[in-house]
């Protein structure tokens, strides 16, 4: 019966040469990374740099903490989170229309489809915003004949200006990110599915959008998180969101660059939970496209905490 070898090299004794004569055990020494000590230096002195001028700054913090969960702020935060979702819905929707009559062998429709993308993405969204806020000037009314008819006024509320400028404006970016996309899934699954019977309605939507999504929601992960941001020019439109209700508080209080570090730590909170569900969104869709999933936010610092135990022992 043979020997069993033991696993640890240090425990396991140098085995003979070819000339006979024994290997010397191979001493493992880590290599030290001078430069990543040097710039974790450098980034914490600027950080403290940083800190310590806002802390030289005429700024009543107390103000900033107390003002955080004001119901004002707070209502001005849920009409925010309201505009974007449904912003970002509409724009989706839009999105995908557009792009399928974008990819239509249908001239008309191919036409209409790049005209309404050239004009909302070549103009502002803060100039669209202010087109629709000042609509009535040129349109009384707003007619549809039998089906509707009604003050422009009257339509045209803070919120409907609000809906109409994010979200016709986002389903021309959306457009293009649903078209690259489409056309980043293979053509012979068209042809396949075609081959099996399949209409094209149903193939665009049983098997070309489920593949495209992999490609489509980072993009519009991103368009959302921006969305977010965004919003804060409806302001100008009298809509009450985050941004105008900070700067009301700020104005009436005295507090004006108090109240905008409250509007800037909420936008912050925001995004970082919506980026989160992105990042869990997007390692959704890459199942079955990757051997190996990427590392949750959890297992990363899981196994930094690992690597952090074990680099003393490996330098001894």
């Amino acid at each position: 019966m043979t020997d069993k070898i033991s696993k640890d090299p240090a425990a396991a004794p140098a085995g003979p040469g070819p000339s006979g004569k024994p290997y010397e055990a191979i001493k493992a020494i880590p290599v030290r990374h001078y430069g990543r000590w040097v710039s974790a230096v450098v980034v914490v002195a600027l950080l403290g740099w940083l800190v310590y001028a806002f802390s030289q700054g005429n700024i009543i913090w107390d103000t900033v903490w107390d003002k955080l969960f004001d119901s004002s702020v707070l209502d001005g935060l849920k009409n925010t989170i309201i505009i974007s979702v449904a912003s970002m819905a509409l724009g989706l929707v839009l999105g995908i229309l557009f792009a399928v009559m974008r990819l239509s062998k249908n001239p008309v429709t191919g036409a209409v489809a790049w005209l309404y993308i050239w004009f909302f993405r070549g103009t502002p969204v803060y100039v669209q915003l202010l087109v629709w806020f000042n609509l009535s000037l040129i349109f009384e009314y707003i007619n549809l004949g039998p089906i509707y008819k009604n003050e422009t006024v009257d339509v045209m509320t803070p919120f409907m200006v609000a809906l109409l400028g994010l979200g016709l404006n986002e389903g021309a970016y959306m457009a293009e990110i649903v078209r690259a996309g489409i056309q980043s899934v293979d053509e012979g699954q068209t042809e396949a599915s075609h081959a099996l019977g399949m209409s094209q309605t149903k193939t665009m939507w049983r098997v070309v959008l489920p593949q495209a999504m992999r490609v489509i929601v980072p993009p519009t992960g991103n368009e959302f998180i921006n969305m977010l941001k965004t919003s804060s020019l409806v302001s100008a439109v009298q809509y009450t969101e985050l941004l105008r209700a900070s700067s009301n508080i700020g104005t009436t209080a005295g507090a004006v660059m108090e109240m905008l570090f409250v509007a800037s730590i909420w936008y912050l909170a925001l995004t970082s939970v919506f980026s989160v569900g992105q990042y869990y969104l997007e390692r959704r869709f890459a199942r079955g496209s990757l051997r190996s999933l990427p590392p949750t936010p959890w297992q990363r610092v899981k196994k930094n905490i690992v690597t952090f135990k074990r680099s003393p022992e490996a330098t001894r």
